[in-house]
């Protein structure tokens, strides 16, 4: 089976050798093409364009930073006319109505959809420890478990199309607003001159402790925020997102708005591409005092 990958990023890249080390035959894009030399090197065919990728595979995995890239390459004219009898397997976050309205034009020039965002980071992509969420139909579930397997073991079926890019959004929202509070609690801390580790001790024994809070106290600490496995700039299109979603289904959206506005003043202070905990440098700047 000839497997392709559009988007080859920071996570496209990692799953595209998942794919490569189960022995499927690999076709990858990416509009820079300079990011695709890695894969060559693994033995990986590269396409000059998404329409030559989509002739020449059964599947095609999508790993794309939003819908409008998805639709500007997947559903072009040129690309369009290569979807009969081919199916497209959408892993990126994007809005419940976005994927259906996909689905729906796919279906239309005579390819089949279905969706599969994912949990996880560089490193569980690196290892195929993804939590891979479906949206589709439990004949498409079946059919391509060979694809999904190899981005984690035990694939979740949610539903019909839609379920899947929903809860995605839902655990993307969590993770702004559980990194947030906590690092607005660790900057009051901080700022007050009380011991941040006895706060972490005190925390971890308690029913309000999360493991991401661990994950990511040395870059808050540190204030180091490089080599991101979730830029910051990423986490607010998403956030983004998920306040248009949530306003539609009548779910008020007081917290991840301050959310946003907090992500959009770490943009404004140049963090868009480092690790999303950068949004701390918004809410407690480095002018404070404390055991940092």
């Amino acid at each position: 089976m000839q497997v392709g990958l559009m988007g080859t990023g920071l996570m496209g890249l990692p799953m595209a050798l998942r794919l490569l080390a189960h022995e499927f035959v690999v076709v990858a894009y990416n509009r820079t093409a300079t990011k695709l030399a890695p894969l060559q090197t693994h033995g990986a065919k590269v396409a000059i364009a998404p329409a030559a990728l989509i002739q020449e595979t059964d599947c095609i995995v999508l790993m794309l930073t939003n819908a409008a890239a998805i639709r500007e390459l997947v559903l072009a004219p040129a690309s369009r006319e290569g979807l009969p009898g081919k199916t497209v397997i959408q892993m990126g976050t994007i809005a419940p109505a976005e994927s259906r309205q996909l689905q729906a034009e796919i279906r239309a020039a005579g390819g089949e959809y279905l969706e599969a965002p994912v949990l996880g980071s560089i490193p569980e992509a690196q290892a195929g420890n993804l939590i891979v969420m479906v949206g589709s139909t439990p004949a498409q579930f079946d059919q391509w478990q060979p694809v999904l397997r190899c981005f984690g073991a035990a694939p979740r079926w949610m539903g019909e199309v839609g379920t899947a890019a929903a809860v995605k959004l839902a655990l993307n929202q969590l993770i702004g607003s559980m990194t947030a509070a906590f690092a607005t609690s660790l900057g009051f801390v901080q700022q007050q001159g009380a011991d941040s580790e006895l706060f972490m001790q005190i925390l971890r024994e308690s029913a309000l402790y999360a493991p991401t809070f661990d994950k990511k106290l040395q870059r808050l600490r540190d204030r180091a925020y490089a080599n991101p496995n979730f830029p910051t700039k990423h986490l607010l299109k998403d956030t983004a997102l998920f306040l248009q979603a949530a306003e539609g289904a009548g779910v008020h959206g007081e917290i991840p708005a301050a959310v946003q506005a907090i992500l959009e003043r770490a943009l404004k202070l140049g963090w868009a591409d480092a690790d999303y905990s950068s949004l701390y440098e918004a809410i407690h700047p480095p002018t404070g005092s404390g055991d940092e």
